[in-house]
């Protein structure tokens, strides 16, 4: 886990990689997520108990810590800043979950049945589903062909980081990295295009 009080080394450390970030280095993603990916990884497994979701809750919060790393103050250890980042994205997540009913538990009145609710797809909603699928095709063919590969591999193939890191050959930070910065441009090319 990360120190309460981080060291002043490792405070000035982080600040040199958030500027290096800003300014959209790679390297310096790839650097903050291996410093902090283990632990953030293991305190969300702590909160949701399933390695797949604390992996997805971690990503994410990286993810929201980059897009909104504008905002990071100096005055405050990055540490602190990503971790109640992660924090709160994963009680977001728990209460969707707390208020999910495919999610939470089933209990049945004495002597009765539980609902069986058909979540099958009609004409209509497999049509509308078609089209999202590939609109969302269209729009992946925009990014350059790195990004390209990883956003197809990671959400078309659904292959997990790891399989994509051995398969590409890649170290797996580099791998999340990227996925995170494609999904960032992703966002950015729908902004541009639906003025969100």
């Amino acid at each position: 886990m990360v120190n309460e009080s981080p060291s002043k080394d490792s405070v000035l450390r982080d600040l040199m990689l958030v500027e290096k970030a800003k300014m959209g280095d790679q390297k310096a993603f790839a650097g903050l997520m291996a410093l902090y990916e283990d632990s953030l990884y293991h305190l969300m497994l702590k909160k949701v108990g399933e390695p797949v979701i604390a992996e997805d809750l971690t990503i994410e919060a990286f993810s929201k810590a980059f897009q909104n790393l504008s905002r990071f103050s100096p005055d405050y250890a990055f540490s602190t800043w990503l971790f109640k980042i992660a924090t709160n994205n994963c009680i977001d997540y728990l209460r969707k979950q707390k208020n999910n009913p495919c999610t939470r538990d089933k209990t049945t009145i004495a002597g009765q049945q539980p609902e069986i609710i058909d979540h099958a797809f009609g004409p209509e909603e497999n049509f509308i589903r078609e089209q999202r699928q590939r609109l969302l095709r269209e729009i992946v063919e925009k990014l350059n062909p790195r990004y390209r590969q990883l956003i197809m591999m990671r959400y078309f193939d659904e292959l997990s980081y790891e399989e994509i890191a051995n398969e590409l050959k890649l170290p797996l930070g580099t791998v999340k990295a990227g996925i995170f910065r494609a999904k960032d441009l992703l966002y950015n090319i729908l902004r541009n295009s639906w003025d969100i």
